[in-house]
């Protein structure tokens, strides 16, 4: 069976989940006799924050690497056996992963499963602009909440492995210090941006909770899912929106299509106004491994250093640490 008909049948796979007799073939999780804890995540951003936690007490996979939307994303054969055999499986949750969520229901019937985004309080979510009753999953682009995630993540981690209790406790600790000082420096940077040029464009509505926290207008052009697609009034709204507000610059983003970007740009050079695109975004998806981008702090420093110095404001060229990719 290839992929493709692999996916087409996923019912079949989530009943053969629910009998672990026949999952692949009768395999089960292996003990942990190392004393290692085997991680599974579904995004990089999670695995990130595991892997800063574990430290050498855990093995961390990440499903989704650079470049990939978790909207639109499905589970293959080789992602169900890691998933199968691991110790701890953590995802984001509130849909975030939509094409995954009747899986990962049938999988917490036998390891294991935390949806690490939903220990946010439900207080501070925002609506999805698509179904009434959703939240935006994007949590990890305001730092002070993405700290509900962290904290989750120690906890899942600390219950699967409770000999590393302190460990894990203490990475947290250290690891929670360097995400508020990104905080700091984001709103610091951010606050240099001209009120009137705080007009963030983007392929879709992944920096919501980024506009509420540094009080930015945030405009997607689909929606909170890249599954939605911008309709031509929609696009005609928004090429009004660049042309009547003189926005200079728009941005795309590294785990969706420039196409509907680059399609606002030249419906504002038709009408006499040029519009640039003043950077790649990270959303969805983090750098490329090895990379300082390739971390989460690395990720959020990026997209406040550039949309800063795109907007107008002032930031330094090497970001928060010194670390950025020059040109980043």
């Amino acid at each position: 069976m290839n992929d493709m008909a692999w996916r087409t049948d996923r019912r079949g796979v989530l009943l053969g989940l629910g009998a672990s007799a026949l999952v692949l073939g009768g395999m089960s999780a292996p003990a942990r006799a190392s004393g290692v804890l085997d991680v599974v995540a579904t995004t990089g951003m999670i695995a990130d924050v595991a892997r800063r936690i574990g430290g050498d007490a855990v093995t961390v996979k990440a499903l989704m690497g650079p470049g990939v939307d978790p909207h639109a994303y499905r589970q293959t054969r080789s992602d169900i056996v890691a998933l199968a055999r691991a110790d701890l499986v953590l995802w984001n949750g509130l849909y975030l992963e939509a094409q995954m969520e009747d899986f990962m229901a049938d999988l917490a019937g036998r390891t294991r499963v935390v949806p690490v985004a939903e220990a946010m309080p439900s207080d501070l979510r925002i609506a999805h602009d698509d179904y009434a009753d959703r939240k935006d999953p994007h949590i990890w682009m305001d730092p002070a909440l993405w700290r509900y995630a962290i904290e989750a993540t120690r906890d899942a981690m600390v219950a699967a492995a409770p000999e590393h209790a302190e460990a894990f406790k203490a990475n947290t600790a250290e690891y929670l210090t360097e995400v508020s000082t990104l905080a700091d420096y984001a709103t610091g940077v951010l606050s240099s941006v001209p009120e009137s040029a705080r007009v963030l464009i983007t392929a879709h509505d992944a920096f919501n909770y980024f506009g509420r926290a540094y009080g930015y207008e945030v405009v997607g052009i689909q929606g909170i899912s890249t599954e939605s697609e911008a309709g031509l009034a929609r696009m005609g709204e928004l090429v009004d929106m660049l042309v009547e507000r003189r926005i200079g610059a728009v941005f795309v983003e590294s785990s969706v299509s420039d196409r509907s970007v680059k399609a606002l740009i030249e419906g504002a050079a038709a009408r006499g106004h040029e519009v640039r695109i003043g950077g790649e975004l990270f959303s969805d998806a983090m750098g490329a491994p090895g990379t300082y981008e390739g971390t989460y702090i690395g990720m959020i420093d990026h997209n406040a250093t550039l949309i800063a110095s795109a907007l107008g404001g002032d930031a330094p060229l090497r970001g928060l640490n010194g670390r950025l990719s020059a040109g980043s």
